[in-house]
């Protein structure tokens, strides 16, 4: 097997049991980040966990041909984008929902001047191409370095750093514009 688990497989039922292991530790540390990235990208809870959870029904397929474990978080991730990608193209444009987690306030007022900026942006945002929001997810969300996401999404390091500087200055001027 060409994935390192933790004991003796002796078996068939014992690689099963491992590979499950495996699963359900990376489903527990990684599952809810993976989610918010899916909702991310497509807006809609219900759709992001469909996705995460193919996501990971796909990896368990897959982890006997996994050759270097440090590399199943990436290939989760990529598996998360594609899938939302597909889910996307399903559906035609995103639209963003309210996520239940708002920022913490200290008045009604603050509420409020935070809920409408947080749309403003969100707006901005779902007027970006796809992949501009990818990317921007994918650096700004989950914190990733530019190699980091060149690699996950098939591009250069460079089509990132482009893409991010164009799609800052997209959000820039359609914030403005609505300010």
């Amino acid at each position: 097997m060409a994935v390192n688990f933790t004991g003796p497989v002796t078996g068939p039922q014992d690689a099963r049991q491992a590979a499950g292991d495996v699963v359900a530790g990376l489903f527990r540390e990684h599952g809810l980040s993976l989610v918010r990235l899916a909702v991310l990208l497509t807006g809609d809870r219900a759709t992001a966990e469909d996705v995460v959870q193919d996501a990971f029904l796909g990896f368990q397929r897959a982890l006997p041909r996994l050759r270097d474990q440090d590399k199943a978080l990436g290939y989760l991730r990529a598996s998360v984008v594609n899938g939302c990608r597909s889910a996307l193209r399903g559906r035609g444009r995103v639209q963003f929902r309210r996520d239940e987690d708002g920022p913490p306030v200290s008045s009604a007022e603050a509420a409020v001047m935070a809920e409408q900026d947080r749309r403003l942006v969100l707006a901005a945002l779902s007027r970006l191409p796809v992949r501009a929001r990818e990317i921007l997810a994918l650096r700004y969300y989950l914190d990733l370095p530019y190699e980091e996401i060149a690699g996950l999404l098939g591009v250069t390091k460079g089509t990132v750093s482009s893409t991010i500087s164009r799609a800052l200055a997209a959000l820039g001027r359609d914030l403005e514009e609505d300010l």
